[in-house]
């Protein structure tokens, strides 16, 4: 299960500020480590000073809102956000990196800066987006797999199922249908056999698994299609282009996220 050790890329700002808390949580409900990032520039002088200062601000806000909880603070050195916490992470052994969306983007929608896209396209950790102005819940109300039947979803419906009973939480497959074209008998029966895989890989209480068909004229139409309740958590598998152990969304992937409306967490493929 992702989360036993999470690194939080933190900048000042809004963006930060929210990476910071939704890791606060992820951490809160697997009991894992926490480490706060802050990548800065190798050729300014002064970078180094600032970057101290931004995670002084880091750590009183993880004092504020969370005193009982410990967190390292790292200065990172990089020439870009994203290759300097996927580059911490490898040499620390983190399995998660959150970050939040970039200033600009839609309230309560998932953006993505340059650190995001690099991210989502080379990181070989497990890469979680916090969207814009989000606050999480006290407590996750369920996991949610976006599925489409391929190898790389079967490994995440494990992945998911486990973790959604080592969280005590349902879990839930949805499947887009977008359009007209989209065979709703076929994708209602790969959901049924999701749902039987996902129970017998993890020892899910068959009330605990539910699958839904979202259905829509597009990607946001059909995620809108279905019930986002809050503390909700959007899982979604890298694409079949990916390399072993490496995250790579596709497309339709990536429009799926862009539209969520909760955290997305995207796992690499072969995650285990």
């Amino acid at each position: 299960m992702i989360g036993q050790h999470v690194l939080a890329g933190y900048a000042a700002g809004a963006g930060g500020r929210e990476a910071l808390r939704l890791a606060r949580a992820v951490v809160a409900h697997t009991g894992g480590r926490l480490t706060v990032v802050h990548v800065h520039p190798p050729d300014r002088p002064a970078a180094a000073g600032e970057a101290l200062a931004v995670l002084k601000q880091a750590e009183e806000l993880l004092a504020e809102t969370a005193p009982e909880l410990s967190a390292d603070f790292v200065a990172q050195e990089a020439r870009g956000v994203g290759r300097g916490l996927s580059t911490l992470a490898s040499r620390s052994g983190a399995d998660l990196i959150v970050i939040g969306s970039p200033e600009g983007g839609a309230h309560g929608r998932v953006a993505i800066g340059a650190p995001g896209d690099m991210l989502l396209h080379a990181s070989h950790e497990a890469v979680m987006l916090a969207p814009a102005g989000y606050d999480p819940p006290e407590r996750l109300s369920r996991i949610t797999l976006s599925y489409v039947r391929r190898p790389q979803a079967d490994e995440a419906v494990e992945r998911t199922a486990q973790a959604a009973l080592a969280l005590d939480v349902p879990l839930r497959l949805i499947t887009l249908a977008v359009g007209d074209d989209e065979p709703r008998g076929r994708l209602r029966d790969d959901l049924a056999l999701a749902i039987r895989y996902a129970q017998e890989s993890s020892g899910l209480p068959a009330d605990q698994v539910t699958a839904e068909l979202a259905e829509g004229d597009d990607v946001a139409d059909a995620l809108a299609d279905v019930a986002w309740p809050e503390g909700e958590l959007l899982v979604l598998a890298s694409s079949e282009d990916a390399s072993a152990h490496q995250v790579f969304l596709g497309e339709m992937a990536l429009k799926v996220l862009r539209a969520a409306t909760s955290p997305v967490a995207v796992l690499p493929r072969g995650y285990s």
